[in-house]
């Protein structure tokens, strides 16, 4: 979850990394540093607290110079976020610099061992133990002259020979000016391709400003680069595989341009974001949807008899609106699991049951352990991802791309309206193939393309909502309910406004507040409430009056003209009419801005909510 960045070459350094942490920042930001070989030695600087706060601050007054370095930025995990335990760390004689992103599980053992040897340790970290190891087993190849690149690189590998756990890691040397040394196993790390000058990264980013080119690094792989050049191996390998790739999206997309957050700009993209989920893969001639990447033949579909989806947070709440899709599109039964949960469990999966990972980055720890389990299993599985070149989609058997570009904001919004719309696509796949009539197929297709111009009228709302929200930005709970399809959009908009309010929020099926949670209900406790006019509407309208016979306020997301729920409730926001099946891609659209709203009033950095991280790559 941390952000790492390198740099080699002709130009300075640290304002390339300084920007590339910047650009990595929702990564982590409890802390951040850099060390930049100078005049022969390593020097460095690292603050706790964000970038712009502390790491820049002190570098106005403390430039680094020189055209080696490596950067970080930190999601804590050994060792609270605190200068001494923000990286880069170093080995006993400080000639060796590391940076890591990830978890490594037998650095207790190994720091006791490097103890009763002598080494003393100024941190609580893991990271510090890799560092000492390296620079031990340094030590013991000095039959390797030091100008030679293999001495450092042969160096990191004997050391990652010991390790039990995640890494992605940047190592530097006082004693090789020349080069740059990466690996990873479990934790993302590219590398970017430039002229004359090379770069490392967790993610693509905080490249695209330098380069397009990039190479995605394989588990096991180790990378030693110099400004004209980069050689990976393989640790556990004879060859390692190594593909250029281009980036997709510019640097452009990556900016927040004239919005004030990531968040709210990702917003308001996804009537564009849908829109190219979309794009290419609706057959109206066979009223059905393409995917170019699924490797699998209707006929091999038409063989599946249950999926399994396994994801973690937004990504699953949007695998449970995926299941109601294809249980009732296609009549094939859906079960879907925490991938948390699911690679610890022997559930029984029959052969013919196909599994689908979702996943915005690609690198979700959990559910790339949970897709290896599956496909140890022998099961076949899909993703279906964000991020092209990720770990995930390339270890996959087949997926399906969002295109929804990079998402920056740690609260994830424009990728699980994407989700939805390509588990709605799928579903009418895997139904076309089996009962579901062209007629029905046809009005699904119908619906689904009106959806990006009815999310953009709901947008043209934010100003509504952002007066709502400040009548309950003082609310401390908040209760969200819906049923059947709106279930899953409950418990996210209930996530949304815990990720970036730190407000305690539930949600629930509407149903179930009788059975316990309603005692919870009394006029500090704000509900929302979706409540489309679909097949439930009079049983979740009783559910509403529930809720008011015992003094609760209510905010009701409505369809447009639904006068009846307006004069029972305090507020309410209005979304366009559509298909049942499709209306989470309107309602989830006024809770990602009431959550949005409620949080800027609260005075809290939205981008960058406490405790959190974009991508979690560790467990």
């Amino acid at each position: 979850m941390c952000g790492i960045i390198g740099y080699i070459g002709q130009r300075q350094a640290a304002p390339i990394l300084l920007e590339g942490l910047r650009r990595l920042e929702y990564r982590g930001y409890d802390s951040a540093g850099m060390a930049v070989l100078s005049a022969q030695s390593l020097q460095w600087r690292k603050k706790k607290g964000k970038i712009d706060d502390g790491l820049a601050q002190v570098l106005q007054k403390l430039p680094l110079v020189g055209s080696l370095g490596i950067g970080h930025t930190r999601w804590a995990t050994h060792g609270a976020p605190t200068d001494e335990n923000s990286h880069p760390h170093f080995n006993s004689s400080g000639t060796i610099a590391l940076v890591h992103n990830g978890v490594i599980e037998n650095y207790d053992r190994l720091k006791q061992r490097l103890t009763q040897e002598g080494h003393e340790f100024i941190s609580q970290t893991d990271t510090e133990v890799l560092a000492h190891l390296v620079g031990e087993h340094y030590l013991k190849l000095d039959s390797i002259p030091n100008q030679e690149a293999q001495r450092l690189t042969q160096a990191v590998m004997n050391a990652l020979r010991e390790v039990i756990g995640t890494y992605g890691i940047a190592v530097v040397s006082s004693n090789h000016p020349g080069i740059m040394v990466g690996a990873r196993r479990g934790s993302p790390l590219v590398v970017g391709i430039g002229v004359g000058e090379n770069f490392l990264s967790s993610d693509t980013n905080a490249l695209v400003t330098h380069t397009r080119q990039v190479v995605y690094l394989n588990d096991y792989d180790v990378v030693t680069l110099t400004p004209e050049r980069f050689e990976v191996v393989s640790l556990g390998e004879d060859t390692a595989r190594v593909q250029i790739n281009q980036i997709e999206f510019s640097a452009e997309a990556a900016e927040k341009g004239a919005f004030p957050h990531f968040m709210v700009k990702e917003i308001f993209e996804q009537g564009k974001t849908v829109q190219n989920a979309m794009r290419g893969r609706i057959d109206y001639d066979e009223v059905t949807s393409k995917f170019g990447g699924l490797n699998l033949t209707n006929s091999q579909l038409r063989s599946v008899d249950k999926v399994v989806i396994t994801a973690c947070g937004t990504s699953w709440h949007a695998a449970l609106v995926g299941e109601y899709l294809i249980e009732e599109l296609a009549h094939l039964p859906v079960e879907v699991e925490y991938a948390s949960e699911f690679r610890y469990r022997n559930s029984p999966i029959d052969k013919n049951t196909l599994v689908l990972a979702i996943t915005q980055s690609g690198e979700t720890a959990d559910t790339l352990a949970g897709l290896r389990e599956a496909k140890r299993r022998g099961h076949i599985v899909l993703a279906i991802c964000n991020v092209v070149g990720s770990t995930i989609a390339r270890e996959s058997d087949g997926g399906i791309y969002l295109h929804a570009g990079p998402e920056i904001g740690v609260a994830s919004t424009k990728a699980f309206t994407s989700q939805i719309t390509v588990l709605a696509l799928l579903a009418l796949l895997l139904g076309r193939i089996r009962m579901l009539s062209s007629q029905r197929g046809l009005h699904l297709i119908q619906a689904l393309e009106k959806i990006p111009a009815q999310i953009e009228s709901i947008l043209m709302q934010s100003e509504k909502i952002r007066q709502i929200a400040l009548k309950y930005a003082a609310a401390e709970d908040f209760f969200f309910l819906g049923r059947q399809y709106n279930f899953p959009v409950a418990l996210e908009g209930a996530l949304k406004l815990k990720e970036i309010s730190y407000i305690h929020a539930e949600g629930y099926p509407a149903a179930e507040m009788k059975h316990g949670p309603i005692a919870l209900i009394d006029e500090k406790t704000p509900t929302v409430i979706i409540i489309p006019q679909d097949a439930l509407y009079e049983k979740t309208m009783g559910n509403l009056q529930e809720i008011k016979a015992r003094g609760g306020s209510l905010i009701a997301i409505v369809t447009e003209g639904d006068t009846r729920t307006r004069d029972l409730v305090d507020d309410v926001i209005e979304v366009p009419s559509t298909l049942e099946p499709l209306f989470p891609l309107l309602g989830v659209i006024p809770l990602q801005l009431l959550a949005y709203h409620i949080a800027v009033q609260r005075g809290c950095d939205v981008d960058k909510p406490r405790n959190l991280a974009k991508s979690v790559t560790v467990e």
